[in-house]
């Protein structure tokens, strides 16, 4: 006999037809709060949840004795309580490389529009072509620098297609060793490296104790004038007020933004105000392929639970704080590129 296995949020065909193939009985939620989830919880007693955008606390997943196996619909974990889930042996599942090529892809256009100020372009060039085309600042990314925070599934793509730019490309990923980063990276282990080099600044890190609000008044102060913070991550780990100061006053040129603290945005947030800064309403991973990827691994994590096999994807319940760092470090074999190579 099947699971029952709700679904808060629906989840593309290729995963549904997954799921009832196998005999599974798919429950649609009746919202996307957790307070609907809840509501599901108490009424259906599913086995199992795939879960694309909710919260999911303490409360929730106690509510449900019934309840084996919950998965992320994507990379990022944090809105998921992974403790609570262990705590009552629930198996935590996600996809991790489902939607990586996609956020890669965005944190590659919000670089691409932070070099051309495309802000001040719309705003300007319509009542003023001149002022638009020859005195808007613009810059071309070959020759500049990148520095990744993070270097992962999401970061590893970034760094490639950074070099494909002719861009010079470090990375500071603490829990990777290095022989593991992308050929043409050099990976570094001091992270204030990062912020005083690099020309661009780009998150690629989950949101742990660690890294919240790690890039704070004291790191942006570090960073260029002509340099940008690139966000495709997780908003809390950007002090947002400290961000707001830096760009309005020209600390650094700018940022370009696919995740903030509090989502949806608040209309009331300082830096909806400033040209410089570019946000997103954290779509980097919400392409149609990376979807279907998703929606398709997680119902294959499900399966993978309920023929009682060892899942492609868990997620481990991690203390930053503790786990093991690596301290060895690599240079790429090529010079770096320059303004004036061709």
């Amino acid at each position: 006999m099947g699971w029952k296995i709700l679904l808060p949020q629906e989840i593309m065909s290729e995963g549904r037809k997954l799921l009832e193939d196998a005999g599974h009985t798919v429950i649609d939620g009746r919202g996307f709060e957790t307070e609907d989830v809840l509501a599901d919880f108490k009424e259906y007693q599913p086995d199992a949840m795939i879960v694309r955008i909710t919260p999911i606390t303490r409360e929730v997943i106690e509510s449900n004795p019934n309840l084996k196996v919950i998965v992320r619909h994507g990379a990022g974990f944090d809105a998921l309580d992974v403790k609570a889930c262990h705590d009552n042996h629930v198996q935590a599942l996600y996809a991790p490389v489902a939607n990586s090529t996609s956020v890669a892809e965005t944190a590659m256009l919000l670089i691409l529009e932070c070099s051309r100020n495309v802000t001040v372009l719309h705003k300007t060039w319509v009542n003023d072509f001149y002022k638009a085309k020859l005195k808007v600042r613009k810059n071309t990314l070959n020759g500049k620098t990148i520095g990744l925070i993070g270097c992962g599934n999401i970061g590893s793509r970034v760094a490639k297609r950074c070099l494909a730019f002719e861009m010079n490309v470090l990375a500071y990923d603490p829990y990777k060793p290095a022989s593991e980063f992308p050929d043409g990276v050099e990976v570094v282990r001091d992270l204030d490296r990062i912020f005083k080099e690099c020309d661009y600044v780009s998150l690629h890190c989950p949101n742990t104790p660690v890294t919240k609000n790690m890039v704070n008044a004291d790191r942006l102060a570090m960073m260029k004038p002509t340099a940008f913070l690139i966000n495709t991550a997780r908003g809390g780990c950007v002090d947002e007020d400290a961000l707001y100061e830096a760009c309005k006053n020209g600390v650094i040129a700018g940022a370009g933004l696919d995740a903030i603290k509090k989502e949806p945005v608040d209309p009331a947030n300082p830096l909806l105000t400033l040209d410089n800064v570019i946000i997103y309403p954290h779509i980097g991973g919400n392409t149609s392929e990376a979807a279907h990827r998703a929606s398709y691994f997680a119902a294959m994590g499900v399966q993978e639970v309920y023929e009682g096999k060892k899942p492609t994807w868990p997620i481990n319940d991690v203390d930053y704080k503790t786990a093991k760092t690596y301290t060895d470090t690599k240079k790429p074999d090529t010079k770096p590129a320059g303004m004036f190579d061709f």
